[in-house]
C-alpha cells in the first residue's frame, strides 16, 4: 500500500504560520537595529556550499550534514552553521587591509537529527563576526552585544556564562598526558554528563590527588572569585595564560556594567571545535537548552588560507521565541473592508487612503464570503461598503 505524505514534512523540518512569522519577524527586526547600531553589517551566504570547504570546516558531525550532488559531481551541504560561510567570504575577499571587520548575518542552517526526536533539523540564526581582531576587547565586545541583543528582543530573564577551552584543554592534559585521553573526559562536560565524568575519573589510572583535581575542576563556576579557584589549581605557569584572558574579560564585562548578567562555568565546551579561547552560552529561565552560544575561533580562518583572529555569536530564533514570554496582548489585527461590486471602487480608493497612513486594511468582496460573523470575528474592525452610494456602517 503507497503511503501517502500529502500533510507530512520531512523529519525535523517545521512550518511557521503567519501569527508566529509576524512576531518572529519584530523581534529580528529589532535584535538587527540594535547589531547594525554597533556597526555591523549584515550580509548572505549561499545555502548550498561544497562539502570539501564550508562542510570540511564546519566542524558539524559528518551524519548531520545534508549532502547533495551538482550536475558536475560535486559533493555539496546545506550549510550547517553560519560562521564557517561567513569566514570563507571574510579570507577571499573582505580581509585585504587586515583591519578588522564586523560582519552579521540572519539565515537558516541546516544539521540533521538523527537521533533527536522532536530537534529542527532546520532552523534560523542571527548572528554577529567580528573578525581581524585578537584583542580580549573583542571577546568583550561580543558578549555585551550579545546581552544587548536579546534585551532589545524583550528578554530580561537570562544568564551567560563563560569558559575557556584552552583552559580545560591544558589543564586536562597535564593531568591525564595524552590528547585521547583528554578528548574522551571532555566529551562528558559537552554532553553536559557530570555524573559520567565523575564515574570516569574514578576509573581513571591516576593518583588519589589528581583525581580529586580533576573532580575539583566541577567546581569551577559562579562569578569572579572562581579566577583565583582556577589559578590555584593549576600546578605550574601551564594554563594561566587563559585564565589571566578570563580575568581581564571579567574587567572588560564590568567596563560595560554588565557583570551581573553574566557568570563563569569554566567546565564550559563546545561541540563546535573550531573555537579555540574564550566560549559562552545563554540560558533563559523557562527554556532547557541553550538560547545563543559564541566563542573565539581563531585557528578557522587558516582553513581557507588566511591567519587571523576571529569572534562571534549566534542566537537561536526558535528557542528565543520560546523563551521570551507571550503577554496578553491581542495580536495586531488588520481592518476589513466588506464590499459589495457597485462600491469596488470606492472601497479600494477608501483601504488605499488607509494603508498610506499606516493602517493595515483587507479588501474583500462580500460574495466571496460564506459566514460573515465568522469573517468579521477576525479583524479589529469591519467597514461595510455595499448598496447605495453614501451608506458606510463600521463595526469595531
Amino acid at each position: 500500500m503507497t503511503r501517502l505524505f500529502m500533510f507530512e514534512k520531512p523529519l525535523g523540518m517545521r512550518d511557521t504560520l503567519p501569527d508566529l512569522y509576524d512576531r518572529k519577524q519584530k523581534i529580528k527586526l529589532s535584535i538587527e537595529n540594535e547589531m547594525k547600531s554597533w556597526g555591523y553589517q549584515f550580509m548572505e551566504t549561499p545555502t548550498l556550499e561544497y562539502y570539501d570547504t564550508v562542510g570540511a570546516a564546519s566542524a558539524t558531525l559528518d551524519q548531520q550534514l545534508f549532502k547533495l550532488l551538482d550536475q558536475q559531481g560535486q559533493t555539496l551541504v546545506m550549510r550547517p552553521d553560519m560562521t564557517a560561510p561567513i569566514a570563507r567570504v571574510a579570507a577571499s575577499k573582505l580581509l585585504k587591509n587586515d583591519l578588522p571587520i564586523r560582519l552579521a548575518y540572519s539565515a537558516n542552517v541546516f544539521r540533521a537529527q538523527q537521533r533527536e526526536a522532536g530537534r529542527p533539523a532546520e532552523f534560523e540564526q542571527i548572528g554577529v563576526e567580528c573578525i581581524g581582531d585578537s584583542t580580549i576587547s573583542a571577546d568583550g565586545e561580543g558578549i555585551a552585544l550579545m546581552i544587548h541583543s536579546l534585551q532589545a528582543a524583550g528578554l530580561e530573564d537570562f544568564r551567560l556564562s563563560i569558559g575557556h577551552i584552552g583552559f580545560v584543554q591544558t589543564y586536562f592534559l597535564q593531568i591525564l598526558g595524552t590528547d585521547e585521553r583528554v578528548e574522551a573526559l571532555t566529551r562528558f562536560l559537552y554532553e553536559k554528563n557530570y555524573v559520567g565524568y565523575r564515574e570516569h575519573v574514578n576509573e581513571l589510572a591516576l593518583s588519589s590527588i589528581d583525581k580529586q583535581r580533576l573532580l575539583e575542576f566541577l567546581t569551577l563556576r559562579g562569578g569572579r572569585p572562581i579566577i583565583e579557584k582556577a589559578f590555584d589549581l593549576l600546578e605550574n605557569d601551564i594554563g594561566k595564560r587563559a585564565v589571566t584572558e578570563l580575568q581581564q574579560l571579567w574587567d572588560i564585562i564590568s567596563d560595560f556594567g554588565l557583570d551581573e548578567k553574566v557568570t563563569f562555568d569554566l567546565t564550559l565546551v563546545s561541540h563546535m571545535s573550531y573555537y579555540t579561547g574564550i566560549v559562552f552560552e545563554v540560558y533563559a529561565g523557562n527554556v532547557g537548552f541553550p538560547i545563543g552560544n559564541g566563542g573565539r575561533y581563531d585557528l578557522l580562518l587558516r582553513k581557507f588560507g588566511k591567519q587571523a583572529g576571529a569572534t562571534g555569536f549566534a542566537i537561536r530564533m526558535d528557542r528565543l521565541l520560546e523563551a521570551l514570554v507571550v503577554d496578553n496582548e491581542e495580536y495586531e489585527r488588520a481592518s476589513c473592508v466588506l464590499f459589495s461590486s457597485e462600491r469596488r471602487k470606492e472601497a479600494f480608493e477608501y483601504a488605499q487612503k488607509q494603508r498610506q497612513l499606516g493602517n493595515k486594511v483587507v479588501l474583500q468582496d462580500i460574495s466571496g464570503v460564506k459566514d460573515i460573523d465568522g469573517c468579521t470575528s477576525q479583524y479589529a474592525d469591519i467597514t461595510f461598503l455595499v448598496g447605495k452610494s453614501g451608506t458606510e456602517v463600521v463595526l469595531k
